[in-house]
């Protein structure tokens, strides 16, 4: 009998999306985000992807001091693959966003494939109460701001990167960002198996219909054959919905508040551990197995947990 084929969980912690006013469960201090990190690996995400805050008001936070805290304790206590965004936020610069992977060395870091509008302010109509100065600027402001992803600033993380032996979470949030992928793939700066992360959802974005996502997973099939591992993340209501269609499809999936902070219609998700619990229950409901983070590793060609700088 043929091996059951195994699904990756990847939990996206915390992220820069939502703000803390929107739910009372988003880890925002360093404690919170390593404890969050800890519950979402026990519950079965082999991969934690993590953002940093300011402790105090929930901004995003780039810096090395601010990564530090948790990733230690993280690595101490759970034996999963840590993924250092360089996301960040749309408000900072390539430097600013670059810095912790380029110093912690993770076995993964993200990796967007493109500039694009990251409309953010339509949440104002749900979320009207704040608790901190900067957080309804920061939605709003997303109207006319543009998340910058060049190609100079996607070949200097890959380049600086090089020497790291860090992995990416390749981030595509349209199909014209597959084909970026495919041009750096073409000149050797990404090497197979690339891990093509689909976001659908997002306002700017290719949309959360199940024919997005079959587009998507055709145009990736077809640029990269079987040189490549596919996960889909749904952003908002669409994160359960997308998940399973993906799951369905062959391939892997990833939940987490920084994607949505729900875990069913009106009612909000616990813990990040809650909605991993939930998509595990979904892929071993269809007969199939999430893969341990010793499995994602040999899947990702990853170098190991003990290759990294923290």
């Amino acid at each position: 009998m043929a091996a059951s084929r195994k699904v990756i969980i990847t939990c996206a912690v915390t992220g820069s999306i939502h703000t803390p006013s929107m739910s009372p469960h988003l880890p925002v201090t360093a404690a919170e985000i390593a404890e969050a990190a800890i519950g979402a690996a026990e519950a079965g995400a082999a991969i934690v992807h993590l953002h940093a805050r300011k402790p105090d008001t929930g901004e995003p936070d780039q810096s090395l001091e601010a990564f530090r805290p948790f990733l230690g304790v993280i690595k101490q206590r759970v034996d999963c693959v840590v993924n250092i965004t360089t996301g960040g936020a749309a408000t900072m610069s390539i430097e600013e966003r670059l810095a912790p992977a380029l110093h912690f060395k993770p076995e993964v870091a993200s990796l967007n494939m493109g500039s694009m509008n990251f409309g953010l302010y339509p949440m104002l109509e749900r979320f009207k109460d704040f608790k901190h100065d900067w957080e309804r600027p920061y939605l709003e402001g997303s109207r006319g701001r543009i998340f910058r992803n060049t190609f100079a600033d996607i070949e200097t993380i890959l380049t600086r990167c090089a020497d790291n032996g860090t992995r990416f979470e390749i981030e595509c949030y349209d199909i014209g960002h597959l084909y970026t992928c495919a041009h750096f793939v073409d000149r050797g700066l990404i090497k197979p198996p690339f891990f093509i992360q689909s976001v659908f959802g997002i306002l700017g974005g290719i949309g959360p219909h199940p024919e997005d996502v079959m587009h998507m997973k055709r145009t990736a099939d077809r640029l990269f054959g079987d040189a490549y591992r596919w996960s889909v993340l749904g952003a908002g209501r669409n994160q359960m919905p997308i998940a399973m269609q993906s799951v369905l499809m062959g391939g892997n999936l990833r939940v987490g508040l920084e994607d949505s902070i729900w875990a069913g219609k009106g009612r909000l998700a616990a813990s990040n551990a809650e909605q991993v619990t939930m998509a595990r229950r979904m892929v071993e409901g269809l007969g199939l197995e999430i893969a341990t983070p010793a499995e994602a590793r040999e899947i990702l060609s990853l170098k190991g947990g003990d290759q990294v700088n923290f």
